[in-house]
């Protein structure tokens, strides 16, 4: 009797394995675990052990991090994904509406401008000819088709361009020793050691130097002199396509709103509080980075005191940037928002990156999406039926000849 109640339980449990199987969308299925990293500098070092013990399992598990490390969005994606988190956090692809029901807004999506240590990014919705194939990417998310330009330039973010600027300057002024900085405050001087300079990957030194040495600098606060020398790290002149941002990269015209996060967001902030101006134009920009960078030391130790030498430095990069380099004008530039988080969340490629992942951003309109296949569902319900009826049968059966038995 025991193992005829075994039998029947052991089958049941089968067979509901069997209908998970058959009615699940092996399709939807994803890796169980992987590794997301954000990027916020220039590298990222990643330490694994190999556990000595059981060196064939080590080997194994240090490919598949190799392998899933080479698939990741480091170089591409992980700036269409920013825009997607952006996006998803606005609620400009679907929302949950007061009937109860998920709808379309119907509203344009916004542009995203991310401004890093080690790179800056501009990502938006465009609907014209993308000429350099590079930097078009295709997505279709809620049965609607998106076309995005997306271009990420690595060593344009805020900590390695200030470190090409020093370098420049070493190099224009000749001297490993001192030199004068046109966009640090006035009435300061400071030192740093050469190494800080030169060991990043995008400002290598190509002439032997000694790292230990002390680099002494003598801080000028000048406008103009410090908007030369920034924008002598850019390169506006070539072009091979009808329109270029900056370094001979196509850009298509300036569309539609923009979020700037970042040290977008932060330096904006400063430049407003320090120079008492509403930027709203990029004329309202240029006035309130020139007194920005106008001050002396003692005057900007007043308003802030962290990072406070490098905000005419990191003003005028943003002014670079937005204006000469993506092109705002006085139409584009009122379209930008610069905010520090979306619908008060931290925004950053990771997150659109793990809503493709889990399927939450479908390619299809969610309006035909459905839990089940109908050929499933109703082979899910006739097995289920066919099933619990047969269990019923067993159970009786046992349980009549238990009771002959007990009369005996």
């Amino acid at each position: 009797m025991q193992l005829q109640i075994c039998t029947t339980i052991a089958a049941l449990f089968i067979s509901f394995i069997g209908i998970l199987l058959l009615v699940i969308n092996t399709e939807d299925i994803k890796g169980p675990v992987q590794i997301v990293l954000d990027a916020g500098s220039s590298h990222t070092s990643m330490f694994i052990y190999k556990c000595i013990s059981k060196p064939k399992e080590s080997d194994e598990v240090l490919k598949e991090v190799r392998d899933q490390l080479k698939t990741y969005p480091f170089s591409f994606k992980g700036k269409a994904y920013g825009w997607v988190t952006v996006n998803y956090l606005l609620e400009k692809f679907i929302k949950y509406g007061f009937v109860g029901q998920w709808l379309s807004p119907g509203r344009d999506t916004v542009g995203a401008l991310d401004f890093g240590g080690a790179s800056t990014q501009i990502t938006f919705e465009t609907k014209q000819t993308v000429e350099n194939k590079d930097n078009l990417m295709k997505l279709q998310l809620y049965g609607r088709d998106y076309q995005i330009y997306t271009k990420s330039f690595l060593c344009y973010g805020r900590d390695q361009v200030l470190l090409r600027l020093l370098a420049l300057l070493m190099k224009t002024q000749g001297s490993d020793r001192s030199i004068v900085h046109p966009c640090y405050p006035a009435g300061h001087s400071d030192s740093i050691k050469l190494s800080s300079v030169f060991d990043t990957p995008c400002n290598k030194r190509q002439t032997p130097y000694k790292p230990d040495d002390d680099l002494q600098i003598k801080e000028t606060g000048n406008y103009d002199q410090c908007l030369g020398n920034v924008s002598c790290r850019f390169s506006f002149n070539k072009c091979s396509y009808s329109r270029c941002s900056f370094d001979g990269v196509f850009q298509p015209n300036i569309t539609g709103y923009f979020m700037a996060f970042s040290a977008f967001f932060y330096t904006h902030l400063f430049l407003q509080k320090a120079a008492g101006i509403t930027i709203t134009s990029p004329a309202h920009l240029e006035d309130a980075v020139r007194v920005v960078c106008n001050m002396s030391f003692q005057e900007v130790n007043l308003i802030l005191r962290d990072h406070l030498r490098d905000y005419c430095a990191d003003s005028i990069l943003l002014q670079v940037l937005l204006i000469t380099g993506y092109g705002f004008s006085d139409l584009s530039f009122p379209h930008i928002s610069f905010q520090e988080k979306a619908a008060d969340t931290s925004v950053g490629w990771s997150l659109g990156y793990m809503l493709s992942l889990s399927n939450l951003l479908p390619a299809e309109n969610v309006f035909v999406r459905k839990t089940l296949r109908p050929d499933a569902w109703r082979t899910a319900v006739f097995l289920f039926s066919a099933l619990l009826i047969a269990s019923i049968f067993f159970l009786l059966q046992i349980y009549q000849k238990n009771g002959t038995k007990l009369c005996r």
